[in-house]
């Protein structure tokens, strides 16, 4: 089933090691990175894992987000980021800390040549802003983050097919679902056309599972409670009464 998948499969990560391993598989065709997986990850050094990464990975995109708070500081850190690789996407947020609107960064980036990929994006009125400031630009990513939508108690579906709608208006640019939190969410993302869905490396390893035979995996998952009670050496037999 991974085979008949249309859409493009980034890894979602900040470990080195991790991103190397992933880089050896076909179907992983970009990575994403952002400063919270890379403090998860243990990095200190900004620049020097980034470089890391690019002297390694050269034929995919791989995302790096800025981290200023300040619109001329995320104007000056995309322009340093973009200039590391060719296969760089400088990840821009929808908004600053404040809420203010990164909209005319992005285009001025876009506009200029850089490859802009504009995170934390959740609403419709969002994704147009995005749409209009990217249109007519360099290759780019509006990433929705449909995973959170979820997390509200929202389908997600009905909002990243409209988003899909939206971001024809800008052909350069490509829908990516953020955030996904089961396999069935990449299935989702495929179904309506989304381009790219962005996938951490837990749920790659259930990857295999796709289309698998449901008496099938029911068997297996019968086994593996008794295996787990076996291991585990439980017993119901009665121990014998302390006088």
């Amino acid at each position: 089933m991974l085979d008949s998948l249309k859409i493009k499969i980034f890894a979602d990560g900040a470990d080195l090691e991790q991103m190397l391993e992933l880089a050896k598989k076909p179907f992983v065709q970009g990575f994403t990175t952002n400063p919270t997986l890379m403090r998860k990850a243990g990095v200190t050094d900004y620049v020097a894992f980034a470089r890391a990464v690019l002297e390694e990975i050269t034929d995919r995109p791989i995302s790096f987000e800025v981290f200023s708070d300040e619109l001329d500081g995320i104007h000056a850190q995309a322009l340093e980021i973009t200039a590391w690789a060719p296969n760089v996407y400088v990840k821009v947020p929808v908004t600053n800390t404040r809420g203010e609107s990164t909209e005319e960064i992005v285009r001025e980036l876009t506009g200029s040549g850089v490859k802009v990929n504009v995170t934390g994006i959740l609403t419709l009125p969002q994704v147009e802003t995005v749409t209009q400031a990217l249109a007519g630009g360099a290759p780019s990513v509006v990433s929705v983050f449909a995973g959170r939508i979820a997390d509200t108690g929202r389908d997600p579906v009905p909002h990243m097919t409209e988003a899909l709608k939206i971001v024809a208006g800008a052909p350069s640019a490509e829908l990516l679902w953020a955030s996904p939190r089961e396999l069935l969410n990449i299935v989702q993302a495929d179904e309506i056309g989304c381009h790219i869905v962005t996938v951490t490396e837990d749920l790659l390893a259930k990857l295999p599972l796709l289309g698998k035979d449901l008496a099938e995996y029911s068997l297996d998952t019968v086994t593996m409670f008794h295996d787990d009670a076996q291991e585990s050496g439980f017993t119901l037999e009665e121990q014998a009464a302390v006088p």
